[in-house]
């Protein structure tokens, strides 16, 4: 059972990200504040949830939630700033547009850059502990999906509507077979030692 919040007497705004493995494409992030009384039996962690269940979580999570807002930071920005940097910068970029300012941010991992003089509370696995954090989880995934199903339109070679733009080994492949794409994170290692990539 996911808790309702870390704090009753705050304004806690849930925070995760999506996409900060995959070998292409921007990295996103979504903020959430709930109701304390908000309930729901099927949110949980994105990863444990089946696609039509994402689907089916989001506007629910969009209409009810107090604010939310998700944001991106660009492939070119992470090659700039690394993934991690990166990831930091899309929760900073979300809480910026949420409409309510809260006044804890919980934070799904180990790390995080302090944002402002909002205090934050790291917690590990927190997308399968707190609703906040779960919430946020699925906005950030369903909404980078969307993202990466648009680019796999213009680049179906690379089977993006099915990998996410993770590295499969068909990913691999056609990286391999047709170069890499404006999409493709060239810090990250795209491909094994033995095989170079021009760029």
């Amino acid at each position: 059972m996911l808790k309702k919040y870390l704090d009753k007497n705050l304004i806690e705004a849930g925070c995760d990200e999506a996409g900060r493995g995959c070998l292409a494409g921007s990295v996103f992030a979504a903020a959430v504040i709930l109701p304390k009384k908000f309930k729901n039996k099927l949110l949980d962690d994105s990863k444990k949830l089946t696609d039509k269940q994402r689907k089916e979580l989001r506007p629910i999570i969009e209409s009810e939630a107090i604010a939310y807002a998700v944001a991106q930071v660009s492939a070119a920005e992470i090659d700039k700033i690394n993934i991690l940097n990166a990831s930091f910068l899309a929760m900073h970029r979300a809480i910026d547009n949420l409409k309510v300012v809260p006044e804890c941010l919980l934070i799904d991992g180990n790390r995080f850059k302090k944002y402002k003089n909002i205090p934050h509370q790291c917690i590990i696995k927190g997308d399968g502990k707190y609703m906040s954090i779960a919430a946020a989880s699925i906005l950030a995934k369903t909404y980078r999906d969307d993202y990466v199903d648009e680019l796999h339109e213009k680049f179906p070679q690379y089977d993006w509507i099915n990998n996410k733009t993770y590295g499969t080994a068909k990913h691999r492949a056609a990286i391999e077979k047709f170069g890499i794409t404006i999409h493709h994170r060239k810090s990250f290692a795209l491909l094994p030692k033995q095989l170079e990539i021009n760029f």
